[in-house]
């Protein structure tokens, strides 16, 4: 049987191997596994710690969020191509409510930045900016 310090490290780098952790947590949920551990074993009760976790906070920095291949939901942590879906299926959530909930500038795409860049490429090879600008100059032209 293993001892209760090789299950303890596995079971911690089975979370960590999902989990970013710095060198102090890892170290430190190690220690607390193992005192659980050792608990179990000696027939006691383990008391669990419930951290309150704050619902508004967002799951990844705005700054990681928008990356070049994926983007980052703010809510879940999931990456994808595009948000939109995503938002109004798994969060009930509009584009408009994520930007105002986590500050998102109006500006900012929700889609990863290769992909915007590959439909604006896109675009511009069918000609469909041209067919715009003919469409305003003959808008313009019947308000003259």
């Amino acid at each position: 049987m293993a001892t209760l310090m090789e299950m303890a490290a596995e079971i911690v780098s089975a979370h960590a191997s999902k989990t970013p952790m710095t060198k102090e947590v890892l170290l430190g949920t190690i220690q607390d596994v193992h005192r659980a551990l050792a608990a179990l074993e000696g027939g006691e009760a383990v008391a669990v710690e419930v951290s309150a976790v704050d619902e508004d906070a967002p799951a990844v920095s705005l700054r990681k969020a928008f990356g070049k291949d994926k983007i980052f939901c703010m809510v879940c942590g999931k990456s994808f191509t595009t948000l939109k879906r995503h938002l109004k299926t798994a969060h009930d959530m509009t584009d408009k409510e994520y930007r105002v909930k986590f500050n998102v500038p109006k500006d900012k795409p929700l889609a990863a930045r290769a992909y915007v860049e590959s439909r604006r490429q896109m675009a511009i090879d069918l000609g469909l900016g041209e067919g715009l600008a003919k469409a305003r100059a003959a808008k313009a032209k019947q308000k003259e």
